[in-house]
């Protein structure tokens, strides 16, 4: 059937392994758009990176009060659609908290959680921290809407735009950049998931979590820094199958400033924890 008006078709390339990728929250797919290139030309990953619903370009979530759960079903349908029982899941920041949620319906071959939310409990301080960085960023999400990419133009801009992104302003390219403010300023689960998020837990289930798991955390991230929010993850994950990879130097949304290190972050994962049959001889 056709889609409705506002959604765009998600990123698919490639063939081989099938390889999920979920975005952060308030941003889209195009978070992802080098990155999946990149697998794909391997030769060896079928990539998949939707909008999840309520972002840019995603469908409509279908209800006053999105969630991670509610997330996780809009995903869980497109992967059905696509015949994917299952896939290496790839999630940053919000992204990450669905990729666990999915893991815990069995849809997941592996777990990659690049910066993950979701690391406390319903009455954990560190959540309202959270909550109220996300709220502290409405006069720019106002602007956004106001002005649209010209909010480029405004003093500090550029500064202020990135500081949640990326460890430098130069970071994100300025074609990246329109783009996340675009997406900014086009998301209706700002408010529907804040109003749900300070009622909701977190990810309770990770001590159950049943396939191999990666946990990458970000030394420049300033929305998600570790140990705070890492430390939900390394103290319940299964200590025999998951790993910690820490990368110096990028903020909370990796893929803009280091796409070459994030793409061999999931890839070097996958081939040790699932390799392919056949594929004896080393990558370099």
């Amino acid at each position: 059937m056709g889609s409705n008006v506002g959604t765009r078709p998600p990123i698919h390339l490639g063939s081989g392994e099938p390889i999920l990728l979920l975005h952060p929250f308030l941003l889209s797919q195009a978070v992802w758009e080098d990155v999946a290139q990149r697998l794909a030309d391997t030769g060896r990953y079928e990539v998949f990176a939707p909008t999840m619903a309520g972002h840019n370009g995603g469908p409509k979530a279908g209800t006053w009060f999105l969630s991670s759960e509610v997330l996780a079903d809009h995903v869980e349908r497109q992967l059905d659609e696509l015949g994917w029982k299952t896939a290496h899941i790839v999630g940053n920041s919000l992204g990450g908290w669905v990729a666990f949620e999915l893991e815990r319906r069995g849809r997941a071959r592996s777990v990659t959680g690049i910066a993950p939310a979701g690391g406390w409990t319903r009455w954990t301080p560190a959540k309202f921290e959270v909550i109220a960085k996300f709220i502290l960023g409405i006069p720019l999400l106002l602007a956004a809407w106001a002005f649209g990419p010209r909010v480029l133009h405004l003093p500090f801009s550029r500064h202020l735009a990135t500081y949640a992104i990326s460890a430098k302003p130069d970071g994100v390219s300025d074609r990246q950049l329109s783009g996340i403010i675009d997406d900014v300023a086009h998301c209706p689960a700002y408010f529907q998931l804040l109003v749900k998020a300070t009622l909701l837990h977190g990810l309770r289930e990770v001590a159950q979590n049943a396939v191999p798991a990666h946990l990458v955390i970000c030394e420049k991230d300033r929305i998600l820094p570790a140990p705070r929010f890492s430390r939900h993850f390394t103290d319940h994950l299964p200590k025999d199958s998951h790993q910690v990879t820490k990368l110096d130097g990028v903020g909370h949304i990796p893929m803009y400033e280091a796409p070459e290190r994030i793409t061999r972050v999931i890839t070097e994962f996958i081939e040790e924890c699932c390799p392919a049959p056949g594929r004896e001889e080393s990558t370099g």
